[in-house]
């Protein structure tokens, strides 16, 4: 029996490297990769061994017959993805396909008296500690790691939905790094407040920042700066315990919340509103936010969408298994006829034809949500004109055929993406919040780098960092290897002085234990 990859894939392919038969594609070395919403595999050619369910870091890969609940349908969904490719093994050979022998490739020339760097990595997240177990097992550097919280895990811990345990296991296996000989961590450090971005490369030969995108899109319409409007980002960190953002953030004394925006961060919250909050006892919710859904008084929750279904933001796993919850009403408005042609011409695995048979009805704005139900409303093809209210949000207004709509609500909550925020001491480009750079290398700034969001740009999953962490590292060693490197000037005075300020608190390292 074959295995499959289900909707919690992060793309790290490490199932790749596992398989001994060549079967999950796309691989890191084919066209496709990275351009795919999840890895899949090919269940013609898979030996059931098992090796790709061992490798997982997200536990995401099950034997096919073990498949339950709303994973059933995963099954055919890597089945679907080589329907219309070529068989993985030739036709006339019943032989499974092996990996064929290449000539060895060196990526990286590193002469064998190489001199230890010592490397400051800003960021706990996925980008930076695919940096750091880059430097720790390809090299023999020694590595700072620094974040400005008081508790690793960047995205991983304060950005995936906590009903998603799968995924954050990821972070288990970045936890292990924190205790490698040649790693120091620092926590509740912040680089522009108590250190500067000039003394942290005083300090080191190189450093690399891995400081995400933190900051939400606005969506610059009238009525934005009321309360009980928020971004998604505040929502997210505020079910998650971010130490940043209080118990009462979110506001959910409405019986109805607009969620302006349809990728997977929309649905995350749209599925966290409307989930029973018996169901989110035992993940890693925060407590206060937990109690604070109990008392909830939503029942309804609209994604507004810019643009028809075929083009929505999130996933088709993502989709796919929200529709396959019983739990939660779905429900398309039919306000704009495109919509329904859309969904009936998709074909059954198109973000459109997942749509297919929910629910479908011309939503009647004026009646107060249903007390005794949760459901969760698509509503396409239309556009937030503005936020109304006096004191506080009461509607949204929004454009879209055959007329513009008001949406009576009391709380929005923008989900229209990231945006990264200025690095303090290096160059900025406020229009793709990224730090300008050519590989990972800053420019204008020799012996900074960058990695993750705020070199790209908000966009791929998990794993996408790992190419992107190795881009980077090797650009930083090619700059070693060359005598690119500034010369770290060694104060006297200043070892000290960083020292007390990067000081690792008893309290950081038993938090970082837990």
């Amino acid at each position: 029996m074959a295995y499959a990859i289900t909707q919690t894939c992060c793309t790290d392919a490490s199932c790749v490297a596992a398989c001994p038969v060549n079967c999950i594609h796309p691989r890191p070395d084919e066209p496709d990769f990275g351009k795919t919403e999840m890895l899949y595999v090919d269940p013609q050619t898979c030996i059931d061994c098992g090796a790709c369910a061992d490798a997982c870091p997200v536990d995401a890969v099950f034997p096919v017959d073990k498949l339950t609940g709303p994973l059933k349908a995963y099954a055919e969904v890597n089945a679907e993805y080589y329907a219309d490719r070529s068989p993985s093994t030739d036709a006339g050979s019943p032989s499974p396909n092996f990996h064929e022998w290449g000539p060895p490739a060196f990526d990286r020339a590193v002469p064998s008296d190489f001199t230890p760097l010592d490397v400051a990595v800003v960021g706990t997240g996925p980008a930076g500690m695919y940096a750091v177990e880059d430097l720790l097992l390809h090299t023999n550097s020694r590595v700072t790691l620094i974040d400005r919280l008081p508790v690793a895990g960047g995205l991983v811990r304060y950005g995936v939905a906590p009903d998603h345990p799968s995924t954050r296991k990821i972070g288990e296996t970045f936890a292990r790094f924190h205790e490698h000989p040649r790693l120091r961590l620092r926590l509740g450090v912040e680089v522009g407040g108590e250190v500067s971005a000039a003394e942290l490369s005083a300090r080191h030969d190189a450093v690399i920042y891995a400081v995400g995108a933190s900051a939400a899109r606005t969506l610059d319409v009238p009525g934005e700066e009321l309360p009980c409007s928020v971004a998604a980002t505040t929502a997210v960190a505020w079910y998650n315990g971010h130490p940043e953002v209080a118990a009462d953030a979110v506001d959910l004394s409405a019986e109805r919340v607009v969620v302006v925006g349809n990728g997977n961060v929309a649905l995350d919250v749209a599925r966290i509103l409307t989930t029973d909050p018996d169901e989110l006892v035992n993940t890693s919710i925060s407590p206060q936010a937990l109690q604070r859904l109990r008392s909830s008084r939503v029942r309804e929750v609209v994604l507004l969408g810019r643009r028809g279904p075929e083009h929505a933001s999130y996933t088709k796993p993502e989709l796919l298994a929200l529709t396959q919850r019983d739990d939660v009403e779905l429900v398309v408005d039919t306000h704009d006829p495109r919509i329904e042609r859309t969904m009936d011409a998709a074909s059954p695995g198109d973000k459109g034809g997942l749509l297919r048979d929910v629910a479908r009805e011309e939503v009647d704005w004026s009646a107060a949500p249903d007390p005794g139900r949760r459901r969760i409303v698509f509503r396409f093809n239309s556009a937030p004109e503005a936020l109304l209210g006096e004191t506080r949000v009461q509607a949204l207004r929004t454009t879209g055929q055959p007329r513009t709509t008001e949406i009576p609500t009391g709380l929005v909550i923008r989900a229209i993406g990231y945006h990264g925020k200025p690095v303090p001491g290096l160059p900025f480009d406020e229009r793709s919040g990224t730090v300008p750079h050519s590989g990972g290398r800053v420019e204008g700034s020799p012996g900074n780098y960058v990695v993750g969001w705020i070199k790209r740009g908000p966009s791929g999953g998990i794993g996408t960092n790992r190419r992107c962490a190795e881009e980077t590292v090797g650009t930083l060693l090619d700059d070693a290897v060359a005598g690119r490197l500034p010369e770290a000037p060694r104060q006297p005075s200043k070892p000290m002085r960083i020292a007390q300020r990067l000081r690792l608190r008893r309290s950081d390292s038993l938090e970082r234990n837990r």
